[in-house]
C-alpha cells in the first residue's frame, strides 16, 4: 500500500513544483470565471432585482464558506505535517476528524440560517420583490450546506493527497454542471431564482461525491479511518486557518467601505466602475490564490519531514516565480485596460472612463496581491496561523479601511479611492517581508 506520495519525493525544480501547483491556478482562475458567469446569467434571465439578492445574500454564504475555508487550510496543514513526521495514522485520524467536524458545523449553520433568516433580511427593510428573492434563493442554498463545505474541504484535501488533477477536474465538471443547469433550471424550467440556488448547489455538491469515494479507498494517501478525538487537532486547526477567515469576513466590509466612497464622490457610476475594476483584480489574483493553495502541502510536508533544503529551494523558487508573474500581470493590466473593461461596459457609457482610468491606477495593486497571498498562505502551511492571521487581517482590513478613508482626503476625491488598494497591499508587502525575514532562520527557508 502506497504511504507516502510520489510527488513529495521528487527533486525540488521549478518544473516539479509548478506541475504540483498548476491544476489548483486552474482551478482558483476557473472558479473565478464561472462565478462571474453565473452572475451573467442571472441579471440577464431573471433580472437586476435578483442579482442585487444574490449579493445581499452573500455575507451569510461568505460566513459559512469562510468557516470551512478556516478548518479546510488549517487542518490540512495539521494533517500534512503529521504524515511528512510519519504518523500516518494519527493523520488519517485526524483527517476523518476533521471531514466530521465540517459536516456537523454545516449542519449546526444550516439551522442557524434558517432561524434567522427572515428577521435578518427584514431588518435591512428591502423591497417585497428583493426580499422574495432574497428568501427564496438563501433558502434552496442552505439545502445544500454540508456538501458546498465538504467541497471546500475535499478540494484541498485531495490536492494533499496527490490528487490534484482530480481535483482540478470536479471543480471544471462543478462549474460546467453551474452554467449548465443555471440555463435548464432558469430559461428552460422558468424556476427562476430558486433555480440559480440549485444549480450552485448541484454544481458544488460533485466534489464533495467524488471527494467522499475516493477517501473511502484505503489505496489513497489520506483516507477515512475511525477517527480520535483530539481537542487540540481542533483548536490548533482552527487558529492555524484563521487568516483565512479573517480574509472572508473582512471583504465584505471592504467592499461595502468602498462603495460608500464612490457614492459620496462620484455616485453609482462609481460604484458600477469599481465593481468592474473588482473583477479584474480577482481574477488576476486567482492565481496567486492557486499558487499557493498548490505548493502548500509541500510546505508543510517538508516542514513536518524536517528538509529545510528542499523548503529553502521552495520558497526561493516560489518568491522568484511570484515577483515576475506580479509584474507581468500588472503590465498586462494596464496595457489591456481598455478591452478588459469593454467586456463589462459601453465605450459610450459613463462608467467606460471611469473604469479605464481606475484599473489603470489600481493595476499597480497587482505588483504586491502575489506576494501577500503567498506569504499569508506559507505561513498558514507552517502551521504558524497566528502570523498568517496578522498579515491578513492587516492587509485585507486595516490597510485597506484606512487607506480608504485617508486617500480620498489627501488626493482629493476619487483618485484617493483607486489607489487605496496599491497602498494597502503596498503596506501589507513591507509587512510581508519583515515577517519573511524575522522567522527565516527558525523555519530555515
Amino acid at each position: 500500500m502506497k504511504t507516502k506520495a510520489d510527488s513529495y519525493h521528487l527533486p525540488v525544480t521549478g518544473r516539479n513544483i509548478l506541475r504540483f501547483a498548476l491544476p489548483t491556478i486552474v482551478m482558483t482562475v476557473f472558479n473565478t470565471f464561472y462565478t462571474m458567469v453565473d452572475g451573467l446569467f442571472v441579471s440577464n434571465l431573471i433580472g437586476t432585482d435578483a442579482l442585487s439578492a444574490i449579493n445581499l445574500t452573500a455575507p451569510a454564504i461568505g460566513l459559512i464558506t469562510a468557516v470551512s475555508g478556516m478548518l479546510a487550510t488549517g487542518g490540512s496543514a495539521v494533517v500534512m505535517k503529521k504524515m511528512g513526521e510519519g504518523r500516518e495514522q494519527e493523520a488519517r485520524q485526524d483527517f476523518t476528524l476533521l471531514i466530521l467536524t465540517n459536516a456537523v458545523v454545516g449542519g449546526l449553520m444550516m439551522l442557524l440560517g434558517y432561524t434567522l433568516m427572515d428577521t435578518l433580511l427584514r431588518a435591512m427593510g428591502l423591497s417585497p420583490a428583493v426580499f422574495g428573492y432574497c428568501n427564496t434563493y438563501l433558502s434552496n442554498y442552505l439545502l445544500f450546506t454540508i456538501p458546498i463545505l465538504l467541497m471546500y474541504n475535499f478540494s484541498l484535501y485531495l490536492i494533499a493527497a496527490d490528487k490534484s488533477t482530480l481535483s482540478l477536474t470536479c471543480t471544471v465538471a462543478g462549474g460546467v454542471t453551474n452554467i449548465v443547469l443555471d440555463y435548464v433550471l432558469i430559461a428552460l424550467l422558468d424556476m427562476g431564482i430558486q433555480g440559480a440556488a440549485v444549480a450552485t448547489g448541484l454544481g458544488y455538491s460533485i466534489t464533495a461525491v467524488v471527494g467522499f469515494l475516493v477517501f473511502r479507498k484505503k489505496d489513497s494517501l489520506l483516507h477515512f479511518e475511525k477517527p480520535v478525538f483530539r481537542g487540540g487537532v481542533l483548536f490548533h486547526a482552527s487558529t492555524n486557518g484563521m487568516s483565512e477567515l479573517a480574509t472572508s469576513l473582512v471583504s465584505g466590509i471592504t467592499t461595502l467601505l468602498f462603495n460608500l466612497a464612490m457614492l459620496k464622490y462620484v455616485g453609482e457610476d462609481g460604484v458600477a466602475a469599481i465593481t468592474i475594476i473588482m473583477y479584474v483584480l480577482m481574477f488576476v489574483s486567482a492565481l496567486f490564490i492557486g499558487y499557493s493553495y498548490g505548493v502548500a502541502p509541500m510546505i508543510s510536508y517538508y516542514h513536518g519531514e524536517g528538509s529545510r533544503e528542499k523548503l529553502k529551494k521552495l520558497v526561493g523558487f516560489s518568491l522568484r516565480f511570484i515577483v515576475g508573474a506580479s509584474i507581468l500581470c500588472t503590465l498586462v493590466s494596464m496595457l489591456a485596460t481598455v478591452p478588459l473593461v469593454s467586456v463589462f461596459t459601453r465605450p459610450d457609457s459613463p462608467v467606460f472612463e471611469l473604469a479605464v482610468t481606475g484599473n489603470r491606477l489600481c493595476s499597480l495593486a497587482l505588483l504586491f496581491v502575489g506576494l501577500n497571498v503567498f506569504s499569508s498562505g506559507m505561513f498558514t502551511a507552517l502551521s504558524n496561523g497566528m502570523v498568517s492571521a496578522v498579515l491578513a487581517f492587516s492587509r485585507s482590513f486595516l490597510f485597506t479601511a484606512a487607506s480608504i478613508q485617508l486617500m480620498p482626503v489627501l488626493l482629493g476625491g476619487v483618485t484617493g479611492v483607486w489607489l487605496a488598494t496599491p497602498v494597502a497591499e503596498l503596506l501589507g508587502a513591507v509587512m510581508a517581508v519583515a515577517l519573511l525575514m524575522k522567522y527565516r532562520k527558525r523555519y530555515g527557508y
